[in-house]
Formats: C-alpha cells, sequence, structure tokens
C-alpha cells in the first residue's frame, strides 16, 4: 500500500465518521462514492468495502452520544436494526447478481434524487 493511498484511506474514513457522526451519513452516500472515483474500485468492492467498515464500530460512539442527549427510541433502533439485517442480507445477494455499470447508474440515480428532494423541498 503507497503512502498516497494510505492517506486517502484516512481521508476517506474521517470525512465517512464526521459525517456520520454529525448528519447521519457516511456509508454508501461517501465511502462508496469516495472509493470508486479516488480508489478506482469496481462499485460491488465499494459497496462491501462501505458495509465491512462499518461492522465493527457501527458509530459506537456516535450513538453514545445522541444516547445520553436522550435522542434515541431503543424500541425503533431495534426493530429497524434487525429488519436491516434482514434486508442487508437480501438486498447483498441482488446487487452481487447485478452487473456493476448498472448498479453504479442505480446508485448514482437514487442518490441524484435524494438530493434533488432535499434541495428543494421546504
Amino acid at each position: 500500500m503507497t503512502l498516497t493511498t494510505l492517506l486517502l484511506l484516512i481521508i476517506i474514513g474521517l470525512c465517512a465518521g464526521v459525517l456520520s457522526g454529525l448528519i447521519g451519513i457516511g456509508g454508501g452516500i461517501i465511502m462508496v462514492p469516495m472509493f470508486v472515483l479516488f480508489l478506482g474500485i469496481s462499485q460491488h468492492n465499494a459497496q462491501g468495502l462501505s458495509l465491512a467498515v462499518m461492522l465493527p464500530p457501527v458509530t459506537l460512539l456516535a450513538v453514545y452520544n445522541y444516547h445520553k442527549g436522550g435522542e434515541i427510541d431503543w424500541k425503533i433502533a431495534i426493530i429497524v436494526s434487525l429488519m436491516f439485517i434482514i434486508g442487508g442480507y437480501f438486498g447483498s445477494k441482488l446487487a452481487l447478481q447485478i452487473d456493476q455499470r448498472v448498479l453504479k447508474k442505480i446508485f448514482g440515480g437514487l442518490m441524484l434524487i435524494v438530493a434533488l428532494k432535499l434541495l428543494f423541498s421546504k
């Protein structure tokens, strides 16, 4: 691993972590595009890496801060988390069956829709 690659990985991780703690985003919206654009990683690999990066910490300290502030409804979090696990399993199975060029278009289209909604909503 080159020093440049190491620095890019550090920057990607810090950006994703700060944005995750600040506004609740990180994996798909930050890491996946950065892996693809700056490191030349395939879409499938970038998505897998994003999930692998989030596996150990899953923003533990950020969740702790929100919990301390009384901002987490744990019943909702547990239900959504369990469904997220199931959905993630089936979604990853499906993603691996889709050509990476098509997957990039699906990913980009979804990001565009979300961006437009955020930009033009009241």
